[in-house]
């Protein structure tokens, strides 16, 4: 017969069982101790492919994406952004049967990216966004990826960027908190409009406050300044898309500058080729990618 436990160590037990627990449920429902950031040190750089770098053949074909997840057989890359615009459907065998493909051909998704305005002034279009993201949740739940691409949205005429953050938080928020029951994380992204500074998206993560919002950081999308801006996001970046250029002018951008940013901010996870070049993606994602994954060779540790 085993020996009764004591009492002073069952208490002692039960108490950190219990504070485990605590911390799990505030996790769960979006309530981390504080913002959570890429520690720095030690960067892990992934290669990857945005499905958007193909949209001249997904969009009306003959490219599907089930060709689009052979094709990074070929391109030989670590994952593949999901970009849900040209799925056929969100039946669930139709979502699962992409699983089973990507998962036979050794491809992981490194996220799904779907295109929300978060941004909106009447509380009932709010409540729509959160559905839709809810239902592109489940859906990204299917794929088995754990990472969801959102837009934050313009700011209408006539409204402050201070009302903007604050109707993308109570968007986010419970978004987020659908997100944790799922494993997901929400990654908004650097992409114009409320998004179009740094300090914006930063102050949305501020206040969302969740383990599962993050930053999709699209590097191309700045204006101005935008290896400060980008550094700035860093700490809080969840994925990145790539392109080697930035602003509406389509200025140039030191790509091995901003690996040197990835590096020193710690940053771990994929650094995904969004194509937008004028030459024909199947030339032109290849050498984009080709200056990826020298640079991620260069600069991570891992």
């Amino acid at each position: 017969m085993s020996n009764p436990i004591d009492r002073r160590d069952f208490l002692k037990t039960a108490g950190l069982t219990a504070a485990s627990l605590s911390f799990g449920a505030a996790a769960l429902q979006g309530r981390p101790p504080e913002l959570i950031r890429n520690s720095p040190g030690h960067p892990r750089l992934l290669s990857g492919c945005c499905a958007y770098s193909y949209r001249k053949y997904l969009q009306n074909g003959p490219m599907t994406m089930e060709d689009f997840i052979r094709e990074a057989v070929e391109l030989e890359i670590d994952g593949v952004d999901m970009t849900t615009y040209y799925l056929k459907s969100t039946e669930p065998s139709y979502l699962l049967g992409l699983r089973r493909l990507a998962f036979r051909n050794g491809v992981p998704f490194s996220g799904a990216a779907i295109g929300t305005n978060m941004c909106q002034p009447d509380p009932g279009k709010r409540d729509a966004e959160i559905d839709k993201i809810k239902k592109w949740l489940e859906a990204t739940e299917l794929l088995g990826a754990s990472h969801l691409r959102v837009f934050g949205g313009e700011v209408p005429k006539g409204a402050s960027d201070e009302q903007g953050i604050q109707w993308v938080v109570e968007t986010m928020k419970p978004a987020c908190d659908y997100a944790a029951a799922k494993g997901i994380t929400l990654g908004i992204e650097s992409h114009g409009g409320i998004t179009s500074k740094a300090a914006n998206i930063l102050e949305i993560l501020r206040r969302v406050d969740s383990p599962y919002a993050g930053c999709n950081l699209d590097i191309s999308n700045f204006q101005e300044d935008p290896y400060t801006q980008i550094e700035a996001c860093i700490p809080y970046a969840t994925h990145t898309h790539i392109r080697d250029f930035y602003g509406e002018a389509r200025k140039p951008l030191d790509l091995e500058r901003v690996w040197k940013l990835f590096a020193q901010g710690g940053y771990k996870g994929f650094t995904s080729a969004e194509y937008e070049g004028e030459e024909d993606p199947k030339t032109g994602v290849l050498k984009l990618l080709a200056r990826i994954k020298a640079l991620n060779k260069q600069y991570s540790t891992v």
